[in-house]
C-alpha cells in the first residue's frame, strides 16, 4: 500500500486508544480547506510499507491500534492486505474515509476488517460538489451513509464547519445521518486564500441546535 508517512503515537485519533495514524496518499475531493495537500499530489515521498511494520511489531504492546486516513484510503488498491497484516499483529483497525467508496467499505466492513470507522459528510447533498471542490456522486455518499448506520461496527459522522456552511446546512446534515450514534462538528481552521473560520460561539450553538435535534453532536477544536 502506498503510504505517505505516519504518526508513531496518537491519544487523539482513536478513541481510548493509542494509535499509529498510516497517511496514504491521494484524494479524489479538493476540498480548499484541506490542510494535507502537500501529499494529495502524485511526487509525493514514500514511505516503504517495512518501515510501518517494523514499528508496528515492535510498539504492538503499547499500541491499540492502527488509524489509516489520507488523503482517501479507499483508493489504495492494498488497502485490504495491508488491514490483514495489521490484525494479524492484535491491533484494531480504525478507516477515516469521505464516504465516495462504498463498496470498498462493504466489503471491507463484511470481512470484519475494520473496529471503528470515521467518514467525513462534507455538506447537505446539494453543495456537495461547491465544498468538495469536484464533482461527487452524491448516492455514493448516502449509500456509505446507510451502510455504516445499519453495521455493528463503531463508527461516526464528521463535518468540517467550512465557511461556505450554515447552521442550516448542518441541520440538513443532520437529516441525512439520522440515527447515528456519533456526530462531531469540526471548527474550521483557516488557510491562505481561503475565508475565515466562523466564529466560536456560532459553531457552538449550531452543535446545540443540531444535538436537540439529532440527539448527539459535539463541536470540536472550539
Amino acid at each position: 500500500m502506498k503510504i505517505a508517512g505516519f504518526a508513531k503515537t496518537s491519544f487523539l485519533d482513536y478513541p481510548g486508544k493509542i494509535a499509529c495514524v498510516v497517511f496514504t496518499p491521494g484524494c479524489n475531493m479538493k476540498c480548499g480547506y484541506c490542510h494535507k495537500k502537500h501529499i494529495l499530489t502524485g511526487d509525493t515521498p514514500l514511505t516503504d510499507n517495512a518501515d510501518v511494520f517494523d514499528y508496528l511489531i515492535k510498539r504492538k504492546d503499547m499500541l491499540g491500534a492502527v488509524v489509516i486516513t489520507g488523503g482517501e484510503p479507499t483508493l489504495q488498491p492494498c488497502l485490504t492486505e495491508f488491514i490483514k497484516k495489521v490484525k494479524q499483529l492484535g491491533l484494531c483497525v480504525k478507516l477515516d474515509t469521505n464516504g465516495t467508496n462504498p463498496a470498498v467499505l462493504k466489503n471491507l466492513l463484511a470481512k470484519n476488517m475494520l473496529d471503528y470507522v470515521a467518514m467525513d459528510v462534507k455538506a447537505p447533498l446539494d453543495k456537495y460538489c461547491e465544498v468538495a471542490g469536484c464533482p461527487v456522486d452524491v448516492n455514493a455518499i448516502t449509500a456509505s451513509i446507510d451502510i455504516l448506520k445499519n453495521s455493528t461496527v463503531a463508527y461516526e459522522f464528521r463535518t468540517t464547519f467550512a465557511p461556505a456552511l450554515s447552521t442550516q446546512d448542518i441541520v440538513a446534515i443532520g437529516a441525512l445521518i439520522n440515527g447515528t450514534k456519533a456526530y462531531y462538528l469540526q471548527q474550521y481552521r483557516q488557510v491562505p486564500g481561503e475565508a475565515p473560520p466562523h466564529t466560536r460561539e456560532y459553531v457552538k450553538q449550531t452543535a446545540e441546535m443540531l444535538k436537540e435535534v439529532l440527539g448527539v453532536c459535539e463541536a470540536k477544536g472550539v
